[in-house]
């Protein structure tokens, strides 16, 4: 359970940065970094609230002194709250980045990458790359497109790798291994039905296979190879004990009949390892030391573990992360692929996929990717994040971004006794050393059609220009008193923009932009004021439109 201490230093945080009052839900957001899972909000909310009440009955200077006392503490856990050292350091540390090539990977996928360079680069050692391309089910497809895209985004991410590896390529060492386990009296090429085989399992049977003698297992090992069997017809098992007392371990899978064509060697082999067989050889071969990984890969863990004590290899430090869940975006690699296939998704790069490519495309940093995964480290249990986490992150990069206006569903007005005026806008309020925008204007002017419905009702105040009620001109300057409603505005001109901005969830948000826009060059971040940060993707010459993707907020 999070300390109260901890909470207390989120609620002071929050509260100096927003005047002296603490939210609940910028609060928790912070817990959440900290570990807490959602299935104990319930517990804890109770003394959140308790906490910031306490916090905001404060004036801003008690708060300030009072948070000194956690400053540094705070920032350290931001910067690298899991980043803890890693256990049984002797020596040069390798790891490996093992992913499963179905497609374009997301954050959730690049979290034990980013892990592993971090903790590479503290220690002087060397990851691998390894694609992990066996046949796997029939559910779980290679795609050849992932053979680049993957290389690609860990490029974009800054990560290093010493080699790339595929499991394609070292099928005949897994063979070697195989033989080598059934010759010990460790393995066996089983023909039960799967039926049988269930009910072995769950009765802790030994099925009549298990028993044959090696000269014959060795011979049904190279019949397998030689093409002798349909696919289902024989695996090779690992002789575990049938009466383990998890189920799931006994007797496991370590070779299959796969009659599918793989992207890479088409259909040269037809036997292929399970993910076990080939880590439990791969990592002893390729020298491992620390090995990062979900999960729910606990039981192959155990299984590699059972291998290298047959073939008496130096035991390998297996760590255990628990799963990344994203709050705010659905993230799924074989949806999104199913997605890609049908046409639905425009590619692996469409918002929707959450790809490091669309990431990417939409404007967000790779320093913030990194620094959003490692504010959780290494942690056991399922850790449960806003992605708005990530968006604050990335805007801590992009804030200084040049801004400008765009209206979304333009409607034109006009403003009884506006001034004709060039209206100078600064690019960057804080930096007005990067120069100005000029806008020309008359009295006519486009407002957002959602912002029309507002004008009957209140003063309105022009962002940079005039102040005006009931569509007649008031004033130039800005008046407090007047407590006017900030719209911002184009005026009515031919020099406007068209603009289109993709959405995350894959719709077209349509409006117009200032002339200003078109000194932007390709891959320009720019902030859109009142709507958000955005992306300049491409220009369609043709219809004249500038294209961009949305970052966040």
């Amino acid at each position: 359970m999070i300390k109260e201490e901890i909470i207390e230093a989120y609620a002071l945080k929050n509260a100096i940065e927003h005047d002296g009052k603490s939210q609940v839900g910028s609060v928790i957001s912070g817990l959440f970094q900290e570990g807490l899972q959602k299935k104990d909000l319930k517990k804890i909310i109770g003394k959140v609230k308790e906490i910031i009440g306490k916090v905001n009955k404060l004036n801003l200077n008690e708060q300030e002194i009072k948070f000194k006392n956690f400053e540094d503490k705070v920032k350290k856990r931001e910067e690298h709250s899991g980043l803890h050292d890693l256990p049984n350091v002797k020596g040069k540390v390798v790891m490996r980045f093992a992913p499963y090539p179905s497609g374009a990977l997301h954050i959730g996928n690049a979290r034990t990458a980013i892990l592993n360079d971090e903790y590479v680069k503290k220690y002087g050692g060397e990851q691998l790359l390894i694609i992990d391309d066996t046949i796997g089910s029939k559910e779980k497809e290679i795609s050849k497109e992932a053979y680049k895209l993957i290389p690609e985004a860990l490029e974009w991410l800054g990560i290093k790798y010493k080699k790339i590896f595929y499991k394609s390529d070292r099928l005949n060492l897994f063979y070697r291994y195989g033989k080598e386990l059934i010759k010990k009296g460790a393995a066996y090429v089983c023909f039960c039905k799967q039926a049988d085989l269930r009910n072995n399992r769950k009765e802790g049977k030994e099925c009549s296979c298990r028993k044959k003698e090696l000269k014959i297992d060795l011979e049904h090992w190279k019949d397998m190879l030689n093409g002798k069997y349909k696919e289902g017809e024989a695996i090779v098992r690992l002789k575990t004990d049938m009466k383990d007392p998890d189920p799931a371990f006994r007797d496991r899978v370590l070779f299959k009949i796969s009659d599918r064509k793989h992207p890479r060697t088409n259909k040269k082999y037809r036997v292929w390892p399970t993910l076990e067989m080939s880590w439990s050889i791969d990592d002893h071969e390729l020298g491992m030391t620390h090995i990062l990984r979900g999960k729910e890969l606990q039981i192959e863990g155990r299984v590699e573990k059972f291998i290298w004590k047959i073939f008496k290899w130096k035991p390998i430090e297996l760590i255990y992360n628990g799963h990344l869940q994203l709050e705010g975006a659905k993230i799924s690699k074989s949806k999104s692929r199913k997605e890609v296939l049908s046409g639905k998704y425009s590619g692996w790069d469409d918002p929707r996929t959450f790809s490091l490519q669309s990431l990417k495309r939409r404007g967000i940093q790779p320093e913030a990717i990194r620094k959003f995964i490692i504010s959780f480290g290494i942690n056991p249990t399922e850790v449960h994040a806003p992605l708005e986490n990530l968006y604050k992150e990335n805007k801590k990069i992009i804030e200084k971004s040049n801004r400008f206006f765009f209206i979304q569903d333009p409607v034109k007005i006009k403003i009884k006794n506006a001034p004709h005026a060039l209206v100078k806008v600064p690019l960057h309020p804080d930096h007005v050393e990067r120069g100005y925008r000029e806008l020309k204007t008359t009295d006519e002017f486009y407002i957002s059609k959602k912002d029309k419905i507002k004008i009957k009702k209140q003063a309105i105040r022009f962002m940079h220009h005039i102040n005006f009620k009931n569509y007649e001109y008031l004033s130039k300057d800005y008046d407090p008193k007047l407590n006017a409603l900030m719209l911002h505005w184009l005026p009515v001109s031919k020099d406007l923009v068209k603009v289109e901005i993709t959405m995350p969830d894959g719709s077209i948000e349509k409006g117009l932009g200032e002339p200003k826009l078109k000194e932007l060059k390709k891959d320009s971040i720019i902030q859109f004021e009142r709507f958000g940060f955005v992306k300049l993707d491409s220009i369609n010459k043709k219809e004249k439109t500038y294209q961009f993707w949305f970052t966040h907020h």
